[in-house]
């Protein structure tokens, strides 16, 4: 862990280093009034929209639609099946198979989906007009980073993960709040209007409806990995002849939580980052071509008790598209099945940081428990 002093406040870094972007928005953090103790980098960090990605913030009294982030509830699911050997045949079969189930980039469902949260959404506009969409979109997996795959893990086990979010609901929920916290900023400049760090204050009817707001689609992410995960997993029960779940794992990686850290209530916000309380379980993916980790967490307080939610980029995915081609990418991606690029190399390995590199730098954060080795990857 390295300790800057950049701010009114100090930033403790668990990454070998950060970009300018990322470590500007880094100092804009530790200069917020009502930040607290320091400021958590992780070490998978990267230039976000207002607060890094892999960013941890605490404050008090105030909560920031733009460090929660567009994807609230956006997360992994990590499950472990009573297979311990799959087929490069039904690897190919799953994978083909589910494409044809679960909607990806922005399909949806063609009928609405079933899920009892909707009968007690929030009463208010921005979920009225959303509604009838996220019925249809709940159990659709995306695009950009989001995935389903087959791994095998180092405990001898075929694993199944999902990573997906709150979809369109989360990204018009945080803009509509965002907006709010921006028109309200203006009138009493708490924050620098070029931070795009624009606060609510927790007690106020508006971090009220937030905070509410933001559950409600932390529920939806979660309900929405569950559906996923049922369409992915009868697909793989049927082709594999796997009829037991032995262990799953749910974790998300962007939101704001009521916590109490060195003796003083605050709202911690993890961008990009995992809640890593002493003995939680929690999942570190790598990139579509690299391994992943299931580890568990080891309650260190200097990171408000997080860790890293991947590897992290090291490029951009416009960058990305510039200076990869066909042959770099299909190079990274040898011995593992998946449906091609179409075009977009974004999501390249080579786009991420060293997942090994990355393990290492928070080995005071978390105990890796079984490492995993992608077979087969539907990308969204």
């Amino acid at each position: 862990m390295k300790l800057l002093n950049l701010g009114k406040i100090p930033i403790k870094s668990w990454a070998t280093d950060i970009e300018e972007g990322a470590l500007i928005q880094a100092e804009n953090l530790s200069n917020l009034p009502f930040a607290f103790k320091h400021i958590a980098i992780m070490a998978d960090v990267h230039e976000g929209y207002g607060m890094p990605i892999g960013g941890v913030l605490a404050c008090q009294g105030m909560i920031i639609p733009n460090a929660v982030g567009v994807d609230i509830g956006c997360g992994i699911m990590a499950v472990k099946t009573d297979l311990t050997e799959i087929s490069p045949e039904h690897i190919k079969k799953v994978i083909d198979t589910a494409y044809k189930l679960i909607p990806v980039g922005f399909d949806h469902h063609q009928k609405p989906q079933e899920w009892e949260g909707f009968n007690a959404i929030p009463k208010t506009k921005i979920f009225k007009q959303e509604l009838d969409s996220a019925r249809h979109q709940l159990g659709t997996l995306g695009g950009g980073n989001h995935f389903c795959s087959i791994e095998k893990g180092n405990d001898g086990h075929i694993w199944l993960m999902i990573h997906s979010g709150s979809r369109n609901l989360g990204y018009k929920v945080a803009n509509h709040y965002n907006n709010v916290a921006k028109k309200l900023n203006e009138k009493t400049n708490l924050v620098p209007k070029n931070f795009n760090l624009a606060p609510l204050a927790i007690d106020s009817p508006e971090g009220k409806e937030y905070f509410a707001a933001m559950n409600y689609c932390l529920d939806f992410a979660k309900a929405n990995r569950e559906l996923i995960f049922k369409l992915f997993y009868e697909v793989f029960q049927k082709i594999t002849g796997s009829n037991k779940i032995l262990q799953k794992i749910d974790i998300h990686h962007n939101y704001a939580s009521p916590e109490s850290h060195y003796g003083e209530e605050v709202i911690v916000h993890r961008k990009g980052a995992t809640r890593a309380r002493l003995g939680e379980l929690g999942i570190i993916p790598g990139s579509m071509g690299t391994s992943s980790y299931i580890v568990e967490g080891l309650g260190n307080p200097e990171s408000f008790m997080s860790c890293s939610h991947g590897c992290g980029r090291v490029i951009s995915r416009r960058e990305a598209n510039r200076v990869f081609t066909k042959e770099m990418a299909d190079k990274a991606m040898k011995g593992i099945y998946f449906k091609g690029w179409d075009g977009d190399y974004s999501e390249a390995p080579m786009a991420y940081k060293d997942i090994e590199e990355v393990i290492e730098n928070q080995k005071d954060l978390v105990k890796p428990l079984v490492k995993l080795t992608p077979l087969g990857v539907m990308k969204g």
